[in-house]
Protein backbone atom coordinates (compact mmCIF):
# COMPACT_ATOMS: atom_id res chain seq x y z
CA UNK A 1 0.00 0.00 0.00
CA UNK A 2 0.96 3.53 -0.97
CA UNK A 3 0.37 7.17 0.06
CA UNK A 4 -2.39 8.71 -0.98
CA UNK A 5 -2.25 10.00 -4.75
CA UNK A 6 -1.81 13.58 -4.73
CA UNK A 7 -3.14 14.16 -8.18
CA UNK A 8 -7.21 13.02 -7.08
CA UNK A 9 -9.64 15.69 -6.48
CA UNK A 10 -9.02 17.65 -3.33
CA UNK A 11 -11.58 16.32 -1.81
CA UNK A 12 -10.90 12.90 -2.77
CA UNK A 13 -7.36 13.12 -1.54
CA UNK A 14 -8.32 14.73 2.08
CA UNK A 15 -10.72 11.60 2.76
CA UNK A 16 -8.20 8.92 1.54
CA UNK A 17 -5.29 10.72 3.39
CA UNK A 18 -7.31 10.58 6.79
CA UNK A 19 -7.69 7.12 6.28
CA UNK A 20 -4.08 6.36 5.50
CA UNK A 21 -3.35 8.70 8.76
CA UNK A 22 -5.26 6.30 10.69
CA UNK A 23 -4.12 3.29 9.52
CA UNK A 24 -0.59 4.69 9.87
CA UNK A 25 -1.65 5.75 13.88
CA UNK A 26 -2.91 2.16 14.37
CA UNK A 27 -0.07 0.77 13.25
CA UNK A 28 2.58 2.81 15.46
CA UNK A 29 -0.13 2.14 18.40
CA UNK A 30 0.40 -2.30 17.46
CA UNK A 31 4.27 -2.08 16.66
CA UNK A 32 4.45 0.04 20.09
CA UNK A 33 2.22 -2.79 21.98
CA UNK A 34 4.65 -5.64 20.52
CA UNK A 35 7.47 -3.59 21.48
CA UNK A 36 6.78 -2.86 24.80
CA UNK A 37 6.71 -7.09 25.56
CA UNK A 38 10.32 -7.02 25.11
CA UNK A 39 10.46 -4.95 28.26
CA UNK A 40 10.86 -6.84 31.53
CA UNK A 41 7.76 -7.05 33.45
CA UNK A 42 8.58 -4.53 36.53
CA UNK A 43 9.44 -2.03 33.48
CA UNK A 44 6.49 -2.32 31.81
CA UNK A 45 4.50 -1.72 34.46
CA UNK A 46 5.85 1.87 34.59
CA UNK A 47 5.31 2.78 31.25
CA UNK A 48 1.85 3.64 29.65
CA UNK A 49 0.34 3.85 26.10
CA UNK A 50 1.76 7.34 24.75
CA UNK A 51 -0.39 9.39 22.30
CA UNK A 52 0.53 8.89 18.56
CA UNK A 53 0.60 11.78 16.24
CA UNK A 54 1.75 12.50 12.76
CA UNK A 55 3.76 16.05 12.17
CA UNK A 56 5.59 18.13 9.76
CA UNK A 57 9.27 18.07 11.71
CA UNK A 58 12.01 19.62 9.34
CA UNK A 59 15.01 18.25 10.22
CA UNK A 60 14.14 15.11 11.99
CA UNK A 61 12.49 11.93 12.00
CA UNK A 62 10.23 11.74 15.08
CA UNK A 63 10.04 13.15 18.46
CA UNK A 64 9.20 12.38 22.14
CA UNK A 65 7.37 14.65 24.18
CA UNK A 66 7.18 13.68 27.67
CA UNK A 67 4.93 16.76 28.61
CA UNK A 68 2.20 15.43 26.47
CA UNK A 69 3.09 11.92 26.56
CA UNK A 70 3.51 11.91 22.78
CA UNK A 71 5.42 10.12 20.17
CA UNK A 72 5.35 12.16 16.77
CA UNK A 73 6.90 11.19 13.43
CA UNK A 74 7.77 13.14 10.35
CA UNK A 75 4.86 12.57 7.88
CA UNK A 76 7.10 12.97 5.05
CA UNK A 77 9.05 9.91 6.19
CA UNK A 78 6.00 7.96 6.92
CA UNK A 79 4.36 8.82 2.98
CA UNK A 80 7.56 7.75 1.51
CA UNK A 81 9.59 5.30 3.24
CA UNK A 82 8.98 1.48 3.81
CA UNK A 83 7.88 -0.13 7.01
CA UNK A 84 10.86 -1.12 8.50
CA UNK A 85 12.20 2.85 8.09
CA UNK A 86 8.98 3.73 10.24
CA UNK A 87 9.43 0.98 12.66
CA UNK A 88 12.97 2.08 13.03
CA UNK A 89 12.26 5.76 14.19
CA UNK A 90 9.49 4.80 16.76
CA UNK A 91 11.48 2.42 18.22
CA UNK A 92 14.23 4.73 18.90
CA UNK A 93 11.22 7.26 19.87
CA UNK A 94 9.91 4.56 22.18
CA UNK A 95 13.55 4.31 24.02
CA UNK A 96 13.44 7.77 24.99
CA UNK A 97 9.77 6.95 27.03
CA UNK A 98 11.29 4.21 28.13
CA UNK A 99 14.33 6.27 29.68
CA UNK A 100 12.09 8.86 30.86
CA UNK A 101 9.08 7.24 32.35
CA UNK A 102 10.89 3.46 33.26
CA UNK A 103 14.40 4.09 33.82
CA UNK A 104 14.17 7.85 35.18
CA UNK A 105 16.55 9.56 32.96
CA UNK A 106 15.41 12.71 32.82
CA UNK A 107 17.95 14.04 34.63
CA UNK A 108 20.85 13.12 32.24
CA UNK A 109 21.33 13.88 28.26
CA UNK A 110 18.56 12.50 25.74
CA UNK A 111 21.33 9.78 24.37
CA UNK A 112 23.04 9.06 27.91
CA UNK A 113 23.43 6.14 29.09
CA UNK A 114 19.69 4.87 30.55
CA UNK A 115 18.45 5.42 26.60
CA UNK A 116 21.48 3.36 25.73
CA UNK A 117 19.96 0.62 27.93
CA UNK A 118 16.60 0.96 26.76
CA UNK A 119 17.58 0.90 22.90
CA UNK A 120 19.41 -2.53 23.81
CA UNK A 121 16.15 -3.80 25.64
CA UNK A 122 14.04 -2.46 22.58
CA UNK A 123 16.44 -3.81 19.72
CA UNK A 124 16.38 0.31 18.83
CA UNK A 125 18.73 2.21 16.81
CA UNK A 126 19.83 4.99 19.17
CA UNK A 127 21.14 7.11 16.26
CA UNK A 128 17.86 7.22 14.18
CA UNK A 129 16.94 11.03 14.68
CA UNK A 130 17.83 13.89 13.73
CA UNK A 131 18.88 14.05 10.19
CA UNK A 132 19.97 10.57 10.66
CA UNK A 133 19.49 8.74 6.94
CA UNK A 134 17.08 6.20 7.51
CA UNK A 135 17.79 2.22 7.29
CA UNK A 136 17.24 1.82 3.62
CA UNK A 137 19.03 4.91 2.59
CA UNK A 138 22.37 3.96 4.59
CA UNK A 139 21.54 0.24 3.00
CA UNK A 140 21.53 1.56 -0.81
CA UNK A 141 23.86 4.90 -0.44
CA UNK A 142 26.46 3.36 -2.38
CA UNK A 143 29.09 2.51 -0.13
CA UNK A 144 28.87 -0.87 -0.28
CA UNK A 145 32.00 -1.63 -3.16
CA UNK A 146 35.47 0.13 -2.40
CA UNK A 147 38.21 0.44 -4.74
CA UNK A 148 40.64 -1.10 -2.40
CA UNK A 149 38.38 -4.07 -1.71
CA UNK A 150 39.59 -6.53 -4.51
CA UNK A 151 37.77 -9.62 -3.99
CA UNK A 152 34.14 -7.88 -4.13
CA UNK A 153 35.15 -5.67 -7.26
CA UNK A 154 35.75 -8.90 -8.83
CA UNK A 155 31.99 -9.89 -7.98
CA UNK A 156 30.64 -7.05 -9.60
CA UNK A 157 32.06 -7.88 -12.70
CA UNK A 158 31.35 -11.52 -12.37
CA UNK A 159 27.52 -10.78 -11.62
CA UNK A 160 27.76 -8.46 -15.05
CA UNK A 161 29.19 -11.25 -16.51
CA UNK A 162 26.51 -13.46 -15.63
CA UNK A 163 23.93 -11.57 -17.99
CA UNK A 164 25.75 -12.87 -20.85
CA UNK A 165 23.36 -14.52 -23.62
CA UNK A 166 25.64 -17.22 -23.36
CA UNK A 167 23.77 -19.77 -21.08
CA UNK A 168 27.02 -21.62 -20.20
CA UNK A 169 29.05 -18.39 -19.80
CA UNK A 170 26.30 -16.71 -17.48
CA UNK A 171 26.07 -19.65 -15.07
CA UNK A 172 29.59 -20.32 -14.94
CA UNK A 173 30.34 -16.67 -13.91
CA UNK A 174 27.15 -16.48 -11.54
CA UNK A 175 28.63 -19.76 -9.65
CA UNK A 176 32.18 -18.14 -9.49
CA UNK A 177 30.94 -15.05 -8.00
CA UNK A 178 28.96 -16.55 -5.59
CA UNK A 179 32.17 -18.48 -4.75
CA UNK A 180 34.23 -15.54 -4.10
CA UNK A 181 31.14 -14.47 -1.93
CA UNK A 182 31.69 -17.37 0.17
CA UNK A 183 35.70 -16.62 0.55
CA UNK A 184 34.74 -12.74 1.37
CA UNK A 185 32.44 -13.75 4.13
CA UNK A 186 35.02 -16.08 5.84
CA UNK A 187 38.11 -14.02 5.19
CA UNK A 188 35.74 -11.58 7.23
CA UNK A 189 35.49 -14.11 9.95
CA UNK A 190 38.91 -15.45 9.92
CA UNK A 191 40.68 -12.53 9.76
CA UNK A 192 38.16 -10.80 13.43
CA UNK A 193 37.15 -8.08 11.19
CA UNK A 194 34.72 -5.60 12.84
CA UNK A 195 31.32 -6.17 10.89
CA UNK A 196 28.77 -3.82 11.08
CA UNK A 197 25.57 -5.51 11.24
CA UNK A 198 21.45 -4.26 9.50
CA UNK A 199 18.44 -5.94 9.84
CA UNK A 200 16.06 -5.20 6.93
CA UNK A 201 12.33 -6.61 5.91
CA UNK A 202 12.20 -8.98 2.61
CA UNK A 203 8.95 -8.65 0.84
CA UNK A 204 5.61 -7.09 2.81
CA UNK A 205 3.79 -7.94 6.21
CA UNK A 206 1.17 -10.19 5.14
CA UNK A 207 -1.63 -11.98 7.36
CA UNK A 208 -0.34 -15.23 5.45
CA UNK A 209 2.68 -16.80 3.64
CA UNK A 210 2.62 -19.21 0.84
CA UNK A 211 5.13 -22.20 1.69
CA UNK A 212 7.68 -20.41 -1.21
CA UNK A 213 7.93 -17.90 1.41
CA UNK A 214 9.59 -20.10 4.02
CA UNK A 215 11.71 -22.39 1.04
CA UNK A 216 13.30 -18.80 -0.19
CA UNK A 217 14.10 -17.33 3.34
CA UNK A 218 15.95 -21.32 4.32
CA UNK A 219 17.97 -20.47 0.65
CA UNK A 220 19.12 -17.09 1.93
CA UNK A 221 19.58 -18.30 5.38
CA UNK A 222 21.91 -21.33 3.84
CA UNK A 223 23.27 -19.65 1.03
CA UNK A 224 23.92 -15.94 1.14
CA UNK A 225 25.78 -15.17 4.97
CA UNK A 226 22.02 -13.60 6.51
CA UNK A 227 20.31 -14.90 9.48
CA UNK A 228 16.29 -14.94 8.89
CA UNK A 229 13.42 -14.69 11.33
CA UNK A 230 9.93 -13.96 10.90
CA UNK A 231 8.69 -11.29 13.13
CA UNK A 232 5.20 -9.16 13.65
CA UNK A 233 4.73 -6.35 11.44
CA UNK A 234 1.98 -4.02 10.94
CA UNK A 235 -0.18 -5.19 7.33
CA UNK A 236 -1.82 -1.53 6.50
CA UNK A 237 -4.08 -2.95 4.10
CA UNK A 238 -5.68 -5.09 6.73
CA UNK A 239 -4.96 -3.06 9.48
CA UNK A 240 -3.49 -6.17 11.45
CA UNK A 241 -0.83 -7.35 12.66
CA UNK A 242 1.40 -9.99 10.81
CA UNK A 243 3.96 -11.40 9.99
CA UNK A 244 7.33 -10.51 7.85
CA UNK A 245 10.40 -11.83 6.79
CA UNK A 246 13.55 -9.52 8.78
CA UNK A 247 17.01 -10.67 7.44
CA UNK A 248 19.86 -9.71 9.28
CA UNK A 249 23.57 -9.95 8.34
CA UNK A 250 26.50 -7.37 7.50
CA UNK A 251 25.22 -4.65 4.48
CA UNK A 252 27.37 -6.23 1.69
CA UNK A 253 25.08 -10.17 2.15
CA UNK A 254 21.76 -8.08 3.33
CA UNK A 255 22.08 -6.50 0.09
CA UNK A 256 23.19 -9.29 -1.90
CA UNK A 257 20.27 -11.66 -0.33
CA UNK A 258 18.01 -8.74 -1.01
CA UNK A 259 18.86 -8.83 -4.76
CA UNK A 260 18.32 -12.33 -4.78
CA UNK A 261 15.45 -12.26 -3.01
CA UNK A 262 13.71 -9.69 -5.09
CA UNK A 263 14.81 -11.60 -8.54
CA UNK A 264 13.80 -14.90 -7.53
CA UNK A 265 10.23 -13.37 -6.83
CA UNK A 266 10.19 -11.66 -10.02
CA UNK A 267 11.54 -15.05 -12.14
CA UNK A 268 8.45 -16.91 -10.54
CA UNK A 269 5.64 -14.60 -11.74
CA UNK A 270 7.37 -14.65 -15.19
CA UNK A 271 8.09 -18.06 -15.39
CA UNK A 272 4.86 -19.30 -13.88
CA UNK A 273 3.23 -17.08 -16.74
CA UNK A 274 5.44 -19.23 -19.54
CA UNK A 275 4.58 -22.03 -17.97
CA UNK A 276 0.43 -21.18 -18.29
CA UNK A 277 -0.17 -22.13 -15.02
CA UNK A 278 -2.45 -18.78 -13.99
CA UNK A 279 -5.18 -20.15 -16.55
CA UNK A 280 -5.24 -23.83 -16.21
CA UNK A 281 -3.82 -24.09 -12.55
CA UNK A 282 -4.92 -22.82 -9.13
CA UNK A 283 -2.76 -20.32 -6.61
CA UNK A 284 -1.80 -23.96 -4.53
CA UNK A 285 -0.33 -25.30 -7.91
CA UNK A 286 1.78 -22.01 -8.17
CA UNK A 287 2.85 -22.46 -4.78
CA UNK A 288 4.40 -26.08 -5.94
CA UNK A 289 5.95 -24.60 -9.00
CA UNK A 290 7.56 -21.79 -6.73
CA UNK A 291 8.87 -24.30 -4.35
CA UNK A 292 10.72 -26.23 -7.12
CA UNK A 293 12.41 -22.89 -8.76
CA UNK A 294 13.71 -22.90 -5.15
CA UNK A 295 14.99 -26.07 -4.51
CA UNK A 296 15.96 -26.32 -8.52
CA UNK A 297 18.30 -22.79 -7.90
CA UNK A 298 19.22 -24.23 -4.55
CA UNK A 299 20.71 -27.66 -6.33
CA UNK A 300 22.59 -25.22 -8.97
CA UNK A 301 24.54 -23.54 -5.06
CA UNK A 302 24.91 -26.94 -3.80
CA UNK A 303 26.90 -28.51 -6.84
CA UNK A 304 29.08 -25.32 -6.53
CA UNK A 305 29.61 -26.17 -2.66
CA UNK A 306 30.65 -30.22 -3.81
CA UNK A 307 33.80 -31.81 -4.30
CA UNK A 308 35.82 -31.60 -7.47
CA UNK A 309 35.46 -34.74 -9.33
CA UNK A 310 38.72 -36.54 -8.11
CA UNK A 311 39.02 -35.25 -5.27
CA UNK A 312 38.14 -34.70 -1.93
CA UNK A 313 38.46 -30.80 -1.76
CA UNK A 314 35.34 -28.70 -2.47
CA UNK A 315 35.28 -25.82 -4.80
CA UNK A 316 34.25 -23.45 -1.62
CA UNK A 317 35.94 -23.61 1.45
CA UNK A 318 33.76 -25.08 4.60
CA UNK A 319 31.44 -22.76 5.92
CA UNK A 320 32.00 -20.92 9.13
CA UNK A 321 29.62 -19.82 11.32
CA UNK A 322 29.60 -16.30 12.12
CA UNK A 323 29.79 -15.42 15.86
CA UNK A 324 29.40 -11.97 15.92
CA UNK A 325 26.33 -12.00 13.94
CA UNK A 326 25.14 -14.87 16.32
CA UNK A 327 25.46 -12.84 19.24
CA UNK A 328 23.69 -9.39 17.76
CA UNK A 329 20.95 -11.96 16.45
CA UNK A 330 20.68 -13.23 20.22
CA UNK A 331 20.50 -9.45 21.41
CA UNK A 332 17.76 -8.45 18.61
CA UNK A 333 15.31 -11.73 19.25
CA UNK A 334 15.85 -12.38 23.01
CA UNK A 335 12.70 -14.40 23.12
CA UNK A 336 12.46 -16.97 20.13
CA UNK A 337 9.80 -19.91 19.16
CA UNK A 338 10.09 -22.20 16.67
CA UNK A 339 6.52 -23.44 14.78
CA UNK A 340 6.16 -26.20 12.35
CA UNK A 341 3.76 -26.92 10.06
CA UNK A 342 2.60 -29.33 7.56
CA UNK A 343 1.29 -28.36 3.96
CA UNK A 344 -1.03 -30.07 1.91
CA UNK A 345 0.85 -32.12 -0.85
CA UNK A 346 1.89 -30.86 -3.57
CA UNK A 347 1.32 -31.28 -6.82
CA UNK A 348 4.50 -33.74 -8.26
CA UNK A 349 4.45 -32.92 -11.78
CA UNK A 350 4.32 -29.46 -11.12
CA UNK A 351 7.19 -29.53 -8.22
CA UNK A 352 9.37 -31.15 -11.08
CA UNK A 353 8.78 -28.66 -13.40
CA UNK A 354 9.63 -25.86 -11.20
CA UNK A 355 12.49 -27.48 -10.34
CA UNK A 356 13.55 -28.07 -14.03
CA UNK A 357 12.84 -24.09 -14.11
CA UNK A 358 14.57 -23.24 -11.48
CA UNK A 359 18.03 -24.81 -12.52
CA UNK A 360 17.58 -22.45 -15.69
CA UNK A 361 17.76 -19.40 -13.09
CA UNK A 362 20.76 -17.25 -13.05
CA UNK A 363 21.50 -14.26 -10.81
CA UNK A 364 23.10 -11.04 -12.03
CA UNK A 365 24.40 -8.27 -10.50
CA UNK A 366 23.11 -8.29 -7.25
CA UNK A 367 25.72 -6.10 -5.66
CA UNK A 368 25.76 -1.99 -7.16
CA UNK A 369 22.72 -2.24 -9.07
CA UNK A 370 21.23 0.73 -8.04
CA UNK A 371 17.63 0.38 -9.90
CA UNK A 372 17.47 -2.84 -8.16
CA UNK A 373 15.90 -0.61 -5.12
CA UNK A 374 13.40 2.03 -6.98
CA UNK A 375 10.33 1.67 -4.32
CA UNK A 376 10.40 3.67 -1.41
CA UNK A 377 6.64 4.08 -0.74
CA UNK A 378 5.18 2.79 2.31
CA UNK A 379 4.52 -0.92 1.68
Amino acid sequence: MVAPDNHAPAGDTAALQADWERRVLRGLLAEWESAWWLLPEPLRRCIRKPLFTLEELPGRLGCWNPGKREISLNRQIVNTHRWDDVKEVLLHEMAHQVAHEGLKASVESDHGDRFRQACRLLGANPAASGTYPTLHARLHRGEVLSDQDRIMVKIHKLMALAESNNPNEAHAAMCKAYELISRYHLDQIERGAVQEYTSIFLGKPRLRHFREAYHLAHLLQNYYFVQGMWIRAWVMEKCRMGRVLEISGSRTHVQIAQYVHDTICRYVNAAWVDYGGGDRLNRYRKTDFAVGVIEGFATTLALACAPDAGTDSTRLPIRLADPALTCYMGQRYPHVRTISRRGPQPDAQVLADGRESGRKLVIAKGITRKEGFTNQLLE
